[in-house]
């Protein structure tokens, strides 16, 4: 692990210069196949006519819908982080200068989606850093990094949705979070235009800042 990250450590942040306009292309592409069926699932539940649009569209059961967009996406995420390290090895992050915005977004959201977060966190730090890619996103990844670590996250982020230990009951709630009191403050720094509160909300999340690690541990399962 030391290696790769050494290794990485080592990529371009980005490449400056000219734009690079059949890779933005390229990037634009695979942005539309990462968000797509994520897109859908997240309406599923409360948009009927897309239910039955897509149901006709894949002919498949309206139950069996969800794991069949699920199943094609986990294919689509493996072809996407192939290709984008492919591209991070050749340009390093394609960060701003070389393909513009959004699309300097795109490579983010692919790692963000994967298991290789450890490994191209600092990269994504170094672009941050270089105002090649919004603060915000590494805020967002270093906050997804801390909590598949079960560690407290710094900004508020992540969300999760737990089985109460007592009541059996899932629940969607914000993953407890380093000295609540300043998040947003944080959060106002990182470039974050919601505050917690208003992004636990826009999530239908439920938020508690006393919340710590210890308790979430005893109160549902994992």
């Amino acid at each position: 692990m030391r290696f790769v990250l050494f290794v990485i450590g080592l990529l371009p942040v980005c490449a400056f210069g000219q734009s690079n306009k059949s890779l933005k292309q390229e990037l634009d592409s695979m942005y539309v196949l990462d968000q797509r069926n994520r897109e859908w699932l997240a309406k599923l539940g409360n948009n009927q006519p897309l239910t039955d649009s897509l149901s006709a569209l894949y002919k498949v059961d309206r139950t069996k819908l969800a794991g069949m967009l699920w199943t094609e996406q986990v294919k689509i995420d493996t072809s996407n982080l192939n290709r984008a390290e492919a591209i991070l090895k050749e340009h390093g992050y394609p960060g701003k200068t070389l393909v513009g915005t959004p699309t300097n977004e795109t490579v983010f959201y692919i790692i963000q989606h994967s298991n290789k977060i450890p490994a191209y966190l600092p990269l994504i730090r170094k672009t941050a850093e270089a105002k090649e890619l919004p603060f915000s996103l590494y805020a967002m990844m270093l906050d997804r990094s801390l909590m598949h670590e079960m560690k407290p996250q710094q900004y508020g982020t992540q969300v999760t949705c737990r089985q109460q230990i007592k009541t059996k009951q899932s629940r969607c709630f914000v993953w407890p979070i380093t000295d609540a009191k300043a998040v947003n403050e944080r959060r106002k720094e990182a470039g974050f235009t919601l505050t917690v509160e208003e992004n636990a909300n826009r999530l239908n999340a439920a938020y508690e800042p006393e919340l710590t690690m210890d308790v979430m541990k005893k109160t549902y399962a994992f």
